[in-house]
């Protein structure tokens, strides 16, 4: 086992892949506002799985039960995830899996390309996974002369539209059909130009597309939602069934996972296999779960390859509060439910992983400073942390993190001074008492002057009231 997941290391791997923004989110994020197409698309998306969730979420009696039990097993794996991680390798070893450990992102694009290139394939097709996005892989083997193909639909939009995606569960939310028939007509081989914009003939064309694809590809590269430590079995979940071909068609798969993804046992996995799509799609189940440990002879890929990787996981799990961000599933119910989100998409976050876990998961896996806008991508209302099938704290990790990123000097000046004043009762109850001279400089409706006009640019100066809740309390 690699030495670098058991000494955990405190700072970001350098090889970070898609995870640093190249601007900072409030710049993104104008952008993003200024595009009403974009806030329409993804107002009716948002909606429309936030009522699909919580009518199946409804239907489950014990559903704050499943949560507790999904945080309470989460919380057991990180607090022993090099011991699970070492009986993971050895079960994938023991059914005829090669176990490979990847540091970082750089580490794993080697490791991925020259196991394709060891097959003689210049192509491979792929499954939906945030792991293989997070290190840019497609990049790493289309520089290698490799051809990655995905196949999920979702995740072909965004490929033959030399896009990116904007969401966890469905990259291209930002999409609507009639975007999407242009990019079928402009970037798909053969398609009739008088394809109409019906989900069922777009759906017929990406079907034929792939088929061919699926039939002639030897090597396949997915992610995986669960390891099973206790028998060394993998698991995909998904919608479409075009994971289950690339599970089962190639002679080859390699499987890249993030290490925060071993679960203890089959009793384990039950709770998530619960979880998961009620939360995610809506669905009571996900219409393909597929599994498989190791290799079996005449049944299926014929080599596996595990590739665990870290790229930062460690540094994040030597965070003691920051460690619950590890918790994730990669549901996406934060983003459905958030206000922030739903009015600049998952662009603006400038990170594989948008919206409220991508503003707490990025800044750790990449060390604050690199990604020091996003913990204020945020309103603090909440409503990630009801949503949240295994109960991350989102509102806590962004306050700790914000915390963490480097402050103007004038801001931690004043910021010492406030925590001065509060320090000493005196001085506070004259601070509060002075605050009565604050009508003078400001009322509601109005900002403060320079240099707090930061402060008021998007925001009213509350009024200061009668009295004190000292005085009050003195009078009673």
């Amino acid at each position: 086992m690699s030495q670098v997941f058991l000494g955990m290391p405190a700072t970001a791997p350098a090889g970070v892949g898609h995870l640093r923004g190249t601007e900072s989110f409030p710049r993104a994020a104008r952008r993003a506002l200024a595009d009403p197409q974009l806030r329409r698309n993804l107002g009716h998306a948002t909606t429309t799985i936030r009522a699909k969730s919580a009518a199946v979420i409804d239907e489950l009696p014990d559903w704050a039960q499943l949560r507790a039990a999904g945080s309470a097993i989460k919380t057991d794996v990180l607090a022993r995830l090099p011991e699970l991680l070492v009986q993971l390798e050895a079960k994938v070893t023991e059914a005829g899996g090669v176990v490979h450990w990847a540091a970082d992102a750089n580490d794993a694009n080697r490791i991925v390309t020259d196991l394709v290139r060891a097959t003689g394939s210049d192509r491979v097709i792929k499954v939906k996974s945030m792991a293989t996005q997070e290190i840019g892989l497609n990049e790493a083997l289309a520089a290698a002369g490799i051809e990655p193909v995905e196949t999920d639909l979702a995740e072909l939009i965004v490929q033959l539209g030399d896009d990116r995606p904007s969401h966890i569960l469905v990259p291209a939310i930002h999409r609507n059909r009639a975007e999407i028939r242009e990019i079928f007509l402009r970037a798909m081989p053969g398609v009739d130009p008088a394809l109409t914009d019906e989900p069922a003939a777009l759906a017929a064309v990406a079907r034929r597309y792939l088929r061919q694809t699926f039939l002639s590809t030897r090597v396949a590269v997915s992610g995986a939602n669960f390891a099973v430590a206790q028998t060394g079995t993998l698991a995909v979940v998904e919608s479409e069934g075009n994971g289950r071909m690339c599970l089962t068609l190639p002679e080859t798969l390699i499987t890249v996972m993030g290490i925060e993804k071993v679960v203890p046992t089959w009793q384990d996995l039950e709770v998530f296999l619960q979880l998961l799509p009620r939360a995610s799609t809506g669905e009571r189940m996900n219409p393909y779960t597929s599994m498989w440990t190791g290799v079996t002879s005449g049944d299926g890929p014929q080599a596996f390859h595990l590739v665990l990787l870290d790229n930062g996981r460690s540094a994040v799990l030597a965070d003691r509060t920051g460690r619950q961000a590890l918790h994730c599933i990669r549901c996406s119910a934060c983003l459905n439910v958030c206000p922030v989100y739903e009015r600049t998409g998952g662009h603006a976050y400038g990170s594989v992983y948008p919206g409220p876990i991508g503003a707490v998961l990025s800044p750790q896996l990449t060390g604050v400073a690199d990604n020091a806008s996003l913990p204020y991508a945020s309103s603090l209302c909440g409503a990630c942390y009801d949503a949240c099938p295994v109960g991350i704290n989102i509102p806590e990790l962004l306050v700790h993190l914000r915390d963490q990123v480097p402050h103007p000097r004038a801001e931690a000046t004043a910021m010492a001074a406030a925590g001065y004043t509060m320090d000493r009762p005196r001085l506070y109850e004259a601070a509060q008492r002075a605050t009565r001279l604050g009508r003078l400089a400001g009322r509601r409706g109005r900002g403060l002057p320079p240099p707090l006009t930061g402060w008021t640019a998007s925001r009213d100066l509350p009024e200061p009231p009668e009295q004190t809740f000292r005085q009050w309390w003195a009078q009673r």
